[in-house]
């Protein structure tokens, strides 16, 4: 059984994701025929409210990360497609309720046909009012059940599509091959935390004779810190023996990664432009930034000024907190945030970042940075252009000093904008290694587009349902223990 599972791997995986495409549209349509006669049937609200829904959830699943089975663990998947979900509910809630709203449905208001409390009114905006209070209000209070229960398929599908190819597919043998010792606890802890993908069997040097054999002895290969020419090598032969390969990249790499393909005549070049954005992205992202900033400064005023409040009644001091931070070109800026540590809190200990159960934040401040609230007065930084919407986060001045001492490379995010959100807020944690939030920010200032500014304002959802985004700098992680090294054998 096993055998015949893993030679229709594809087959089975591409069944369970369409079982739960189609499960969420029936469980969302079957909810809303019972409201909304004008979806049974073949008519143009029916139809364009399902083709509005299936374009929506695969746009969506995409932009979060896809219904990634054997790929990664069950919460986040959970987690992502529930987002995806949401949103594709929300949009054909929106445009069903809107096409909803038409001339037929007036007429039959007025000839009561539609049961009314009351006498029938004649002006169209009273029918504007009926329909809100009686179809949409009612409607948004369906939408909670709606999801729920899709919530509940999307666990059931997620965890039962993980389990099958889990039972299918051992851990894989991993080999790991390093220069520097010191780079491997750290990539080791990270490897452990997928023990159903990879158990990592081996560890060797590049320049140790068994290296190759010991490819051959494994199914993935990890390079952790290889000079590149022994590295290119040694990919070779993974290739060569039809091994999965794994390099932490250096920045050489997210550069050639990200080059666009151009033939010289008959000859195949990697061509990497460092032109910057063109004159039409730069006004572009202003103009998006500005649009934005207002926007979401009036839909969050309430939050602010309740915030405001609640910081002030704790201590009574200062709402907002001033920091020097670095944007474009090194220039400094303060950056504006609601202060979620006791005043002065930096006044014996200097610049550092915050710890895990760090005693310097007060209550209010644990759970507004929980949710990311004490970023929102960062808005008006946007406003006034110190800060993009989207590009790497703005780093102190000290820090970055700190930083650029063992990684001269940090300096290189300074060539866009600071931005709110971006690629390393995303998918990192607060805790992350600087060398692994560069590589994040090279990736996004080397792959910047307009689409992939939008695509991260979506995915910055993610964060708010990431359990780990916010937590501090561990002062200790415990380490797995370490596989015989070859050498010493």
């Amino acid at each position: 059984m096993k055998l015949f599972l893993k030679r229709f791997e594809k087959t089975y995986l591409f069944l369970i994701k369409a079982l739960l495409l189609a499960s969420l549209f029936v469980t969302f349509f079957g909810f809303y025929m019972q409201m909304l006669p004008q979806l049974e049937g073949l008519n143009r609200t029916s139809v364009v409210s399902f083709v509005t829904f299936l374009l929506s959830i695969i746009l969506f699943i995409r932009i979060y990360g896809g219904f990634s089975i054997g790929e990664r663990k069950s919460r986040p998947i959970v987690n992502t497609m529930f987002l995806a979900t949401l949103m594709a509910d929300f949009i054909t809630f929106i445009i069903t309720y809107i096409m909803g709203i038409s001339t037929v449905h007036y007429h039959d208001y007025l000839t009561g046909q539609t049961a009314l409390p009351g006498p029938p009114p004649v002006r169209f905006s009273d029918f504007i009012g009926f329909y809100f209070t009686e179809r949409v209000l009612p409607g948004l209070g369906l939408l909670v059940i709606v999801l729920l229960v899709q919530v509940l398929l999307i666990n059931a599908f997620t965890y039962f599509g993980n389990f099958v190819y889990f039972k299918v597919n051992d851990p894989r043998k991993a080999l790991i091959i390093y220069h520097d010792e010191n780079e491997i606890p750290n990539l080791l802890l990270k490897i452990s935390k997928y023990r159903k993908q990879w158990v990592v069997n081996r560890l060797i040097q590049y320049d140790d004779p068994a290296v190759r054999k010991e490819i051959v002895a494994n199914e993935a290969v990890f390079f952790a810190d290889v000079p590149k020419n022994e590295r290119s090598q040694l990919v070779e032969y993974c290739y060569k023996h039809n091994k999965d390969i794994f390099v932490c990249p250096d920045v050489s790499d997210i550069i050639l990664n990200h080059a666009d393909h151009l033939m010289l005549d008959d000859t195949t070049v990697f061509a990497s432009t460092t032109r910057g954005m063109s004159f039409e992205q730069l006004v572009i992202k202003r103009l998006c930034d500005i649009l934005f900033s207002v926007v979401f400064i009036l839909i969050t005023s309430p939050i602010m000024i309740a915030v405001s409040i609640a910081i002030k009644a704790y201590d009574h001091g200062p709402v907002l907190y001033k920091q020097k931070r670095l944007t474009k070109g090194g220039r400094e800026f303060n950056v504006l945030k609601f202060r979620s540590m006791i005043v002065d809190a930096e006044k014996k200990t200097g610049a550092m970042l915050s710890t895990e159960n760090d005693s310097r934040i007060t209550p209010v401040g644990k759970w507004i940075r929980r949710f990311r609230v004490d970023e929102l007065p960062q808005l008006f930084n946007i406003l006034k252009g110190d800060m993009s919407v989207v590009g790497p986060r703005p780093e102190r001045l000290e820090i970055a000093e700190e930083y650029e001492k063992d990684l001269p490379e940090f300096r290189y995010r300074l060539k866009v904008q600071a931005g709110l959100t971006g690629l390393a807020q995303i998918m990192s944690k607060y805790n992350t290694a600087p060398k692994d939030k560069l590589a994040l920010d090279l990736v996004y200032i080397e792959q910047y587009s307009i689409w992939l500014d939008i695509k991260l304002m979506l995915q910055t959802l993610v964060v708010f349902v990431k359990s780990d985004s916010t937590e501090g700098v561990h002062e200790e992680e415990a380490v797995p223990d370490l596989p015989e090294k070859q050498n010493e054998e």
